[in-house]
């Protein structure tokens, strides 16, 4: 059961597992983590879809290991497990490539597709040689140092040989500053008063925020910042009751134009779903997708992409109100496919604009390599706050961490 206390999945490191069927990556798993997370089997092809498990581990932190599907499992689920071993691969800060000690040929084309697939996208990538218990692994780890130019362990998951050295290795491949970025950066120091603008809405049930407003109040605690939490209908007497006007407003990007209207002219404005945006995506890329709004027809095609699996709801900002903003400016012709959690087209050339949720449910590595799909086609793309303002025509008046 989650908990307030809990690191949310989005903001730990993801460490992929990927390999061949029966190269003993659910073994090796529950040998670091020494736990049972991943069924074992001498049966080929146990592991179907990947299996996502939050640790926390030391001297890694908070972390999800993921366990991937066999990519040499020849049997008629082969290319759906492919497709989700691929969604994996594109989560992972960090990439293991698992191989047998008693691999039986010199065909090392498997890893040579995972190794370039890794390399193409900056992820950090390490080889481990498993079932070192079963035949001499030195000459394979050898081969491998060679042909990769990567660090390279070999371990048995069996009786726990070498197990002890993975973690400190992955500790060396963590991206420098990960998970030490701030959110609001230069938007706010010490000292400074912020307003936050949290309507409580259907998206928001009774007792509970929504974890944007979560992660950016705990964010501004820590900095010492002076923070006032307030409805948008008790904004101007909040407002009003300050000594001096904020240096910062963040609002729900929903009521943008309300809180314009509002605040103070020395107040900075900007919104959880913006400065999500900034931690997780490309920034400049999204302004200028939002600017290419004013460019479409109604023979366009507009992509909106949620990361949450919801039911739909009453006056849902992505389902709703979004596709009647753009409707309302760009004509009720203009077609607007939706799309939840994973589910993300592999052909984006159809569409002229992709607009993408604050994804505060997905971590950056996900988030960008959807943006590079994007870039590859030349397709702009934009998120919820940013699209909101430029619809709102404040998008100019809206600050940006830098």
């Amino acid at each position: 059961m989650s908990t307030l206390n809990e690191t949310p999945k989005a903001n730990r490191i993801h460490i992929g597992v990927f390999g061949r069927t029966n190269s003993g990556k659910s073994s090796f798993i529950n040998a670091v983590t020494n736990q049972e997370v991943s069924i074992v089997s001498a049966e080929k092809g146990t592991t179907t879809d990947p299996v996502y498990k939050p640790m926390e581990i030391y001297p890694l932190g908070p972390c999800v290991f993921i366990d991937t599907a066999g990519d040499n499992d020849q049997t008629p689920l082969q290319d759906e497990r492919t497709k989700k071993t691929k969604l994996a691969a594109e989560k992972s800060d960090i990439a293991i490539i698992l191989v047998a000690a008693d691999k039986e040929d010199d065909d090392f084309s498997v890893e040579k597709e995972w190794h370039r697939f890794f390399e193409e996208r900056k992820t950090p990538v390490c080889f481990v040689i498993n079932k070192a218990d079963k035949k001499e692994a030195k000459p394979l780890v050898n081969k491998i140092k060679e042909l990769f130019q990567v660090e390279t362990l070999a371990v048995s998951a069996k009786t726990g040989k070498g197990i002890d050295l993975v973690r400190p290795m992955l500790a060396r491949l963590i991206p420098e500053g990960y998970g030490e970025e701030s959110i609001t950066k230069d938007l706010c120091e010490k000292g400074d008063s912020v307003v936050l603008v949290m309507p409580q809405d259907i998206q928001a049930p009774k007792g509970r925020l929504i974890l944007p407003q979560v992660q950016i109040l705990r964010e501004l605690l820590d900095k010492k910042c002076h923070v006032t939490c307030l409805t948008t209908d008790e904004l101007e007497a909040g407002l009003s009751e300050l000594r001096e006007p904020p240096k910062l407003i963040i609002t729900d990007s929903q009521v943008f134009d309300k809180v314009y209207e509002k605040k103070p002219d020395e107040s900075l404005l900007t919104s959880f779903s913006v400065l999500l945006a900034a931690h997780k995506g490309d920034i400049e890329y999204f302004v200028k997708g939002a600017k290419m709004i004013s460019s479409l027809t109604e023979d366009s095609k507009v992509l909106i992409a949620e990361c949450c699996t919801h039911a739909p709801l009453e006056e849902d900002i992505g389902r709703v109100k979004i596709p009647r903003m753009l409707k309302n400016k760009i004509g009720q012709n203009l077609t607007i496919d939706i799309v939840s959690g994973t589910n993300f087209p592999e052909d984006l050339s159809e569409y002229n604009l992709i607009i993408q949720c604050g994804a505060c449910m997905f971590n950056k590595k996900y988030v960008l390599s959807r943006v590079d799909k994007a870039k590859d086609k030349n397709v702009p793309m934009t998120n919820y706050g940013i699209c909101i303002a430029y619809l709102k025509g404040i998008l100019d008046n809206v600050a940006f961490p830098g």
